[in-house]
């Protein structure tokens, strides 16, 4: 704990100007907490804007996405789906199996290294204006809320408000709703990682069937509704490891949502027969303390601070100071979008060598990612020899030997497999009757017999290369031994 008194006292800045610090705005505490740790609830005050204006028609983008996500098909596979339970997972319409765990691997390292860059640059930006918990929290559930309680003020009164008929009306109507609400979603989430089909088989068919996917449904329902009504801001406070470690990836040339010290300081009040001029001459700057930022902020903080764990960059603070400057005659952009070597020293935001560093390895990872991608197999094949069976000679003095195969189907359609010998002369049989088809999506097994003249034959173990092919398509080549009598 760090002792404080309330009187002003002198700092030494790094220039070695003595400056007051007024430790009454000293921030020692969360700003959805009291100092001793209760949780304090916030009644933000509704955005408006050309951020929100910007934000809210980006978020109707994303939300249609999003519900849209489950149902939306390539090549007859699904836009995206992680079914973890049964390892089977489709991005962009490729399916993807356990056996395909590096490019996964490959992906995270994309999608982390994608981060690290983006917010090198930017800032929190991802999460003020793409994360689903605060697109859905601002543009949607506080959209509701506004609706039925009113803004800040009016919502802060009715909580405070005596139970009666229209305070009971409002709140059940504004709960159910974010139930239902909360049913979509949590419902959405679950079409990604069952899929859709799977979905509406639990909604229309028998509950009894169903009872582990009912119960999931269920508790994904009661999930979002604890996050969206009641947990909110802490979500991203105490549950988001995103706010902790930007720390470590800010520098001085990042792009946040950040307060104009030096244009802003000192504050305070501005009356009406007061000029520019007057204040600048009793040494105060353009913030005139009306904490309008902080009435508007989602996450409570008071953004004249400095950069904070919780900023999320939402750009609601922009907003609602520019409108404050336009009253008081004074130029927009006190709270902008800026860098801190932007505010100090007036420097242009630029690329730096950090930045081209993160750039040049995010590139790699993605041409690594793209290429594996695309040169990935459309089956996945294991041949190996029956345990226990040896070689067979024939009447005519050919060997025998007999293998199983495996062989998974990556695609979304059935596929005809044909085995063909590559490096040696002889012929390879699929056992069982007529063709042998692999289903789309699955995993078909059969015995193989392939057969050599002894003329083929090396000392001990024959290396053999096989192709697998579909449609006269070689679709993948496997290794594998043949084994013979000794000479």
């Amino acid at each position: 704990m760090i002792a404080h008194s309330k009187d002003p006292v002198p700092d030494q800045t790094p220039s070695g100007v003595a400056q007051d610090i007024n430790w009454d705005d000293f921030r020692d505490h969360l700003a959805t907490a009291d100092k001793d740790g209760r949780r304090r609830w916030l009644y933000p005050k509704k955005p408006a804007g050309k951020w929100h204006r910007r934000r809210a028609w980006f978020a109707v983008l994303l939300i249609v996405v999003m519900f849209a996500g489950p149902w939306i098909r390539i090549h007859g596979n699904p836009l995206l789906l992680l079914n973890i339970i049964e390892r089977r997972f489709s991005i962009l319409g490729h399916i993807f199996w356990p056996q395909d765990a590096f490019l996964f691997a490959v992906a995270m390292l994309v999608f982390i290294t994608g981060i690290i860059i983006f917010t090198t640059a930017f800032g929190r930006l991802w999460c003020g204006w793409a994360c689903p918990q605060t697109v859905m929290m601002e543009m949607v559930f506080r959209k509701i809320e506004n609706l039925i309680e009113g803004d800040a003020h009016e919502q802060r009164a009715l909580d405070e408000a005596p139970w009666s008929r229209q305070k009971l009306f409002k709140k059940v109507l504004k709960h159910g709703v974010f139930l239902g609400l909360s049913f979509v979603v949590g419902n959405t989430l679950l079409a990604y990682i069952i899929g859709s089909e799977q979905l509406l088989a639990i909604q229309f068919d028998d509950p009894a069937k169903h009872r582990v996917g009912l119960t999931f449904m269920v508790l994904f329902s009661l999930l979002f509704y604890g996050i969206f009504a009641r947990f909110r801001e802490q979500a991203c406070t105490f549950i988001c490891p995103y706010g902790r470690f930007q720390s470590a990836i800010l520098d001085e040339n990042s792009m946040v949502v950040a307060y104009d010290t030096k244009r802003g300081e000192k504050r305070g009040p501005s009356h009406r027969d007061q000029s520019h001029d007057h204040r600048a001459a009793a040494g105060l700057g353009d913030c005139i303390a009306c904490r309008q930022c902080v009435a508007v902020c989602p996450t409570g903080i008071d953004i004249r601070n400095g950069t904070q764990m919780e900023c999320v960059n939402c750009t609601a603070c922009i907003d609602a100071c520019d409108a404050i400057m336009d009253k008081v005659n004074r130029p927009r952009g006190l709270i902008r979008f800026a860098s801190l070597n932007n505010i100090e020293r007036g420097e242009r935001q630029r690329f730096t060598a950090r930045m081209q560093l993160y750039a040049v390895v995010l590139a790699a990872l993605i041409s690594l990612f793209l290429f594996l991608v695309f040169t990935r197999a459309e089956v996945g094949t294991t041949l190996l020899r029956a345990p226990g069976a040896l070689f067979q000679k024939t009447p005519a003095g050919a060997i025998q030997n007999i293998y199983t195969i495996k062989v998974i189907n990556k695609t979304g359609r059935d596929l005809p497999i044909e085995l063909k010998l590559l490096n040696r002369a002889g012929t390879v049989r699929l056992m069982g009757a007529g063709t042998f088809i692999v289903p789309k999506e699955a995993l078909a097994q059969t015995s193989v017999l392939i057969e050599l003249e002894s003329a083929a034959l090396t000392e001990g173990s024959t290396k053999l290369k096989i192709g697998v092919f579909s449609g006269g398509k070689l679709l993948e080549t496997v290794v594998t031994g043949f084994v013979g009598p000794r000479r």
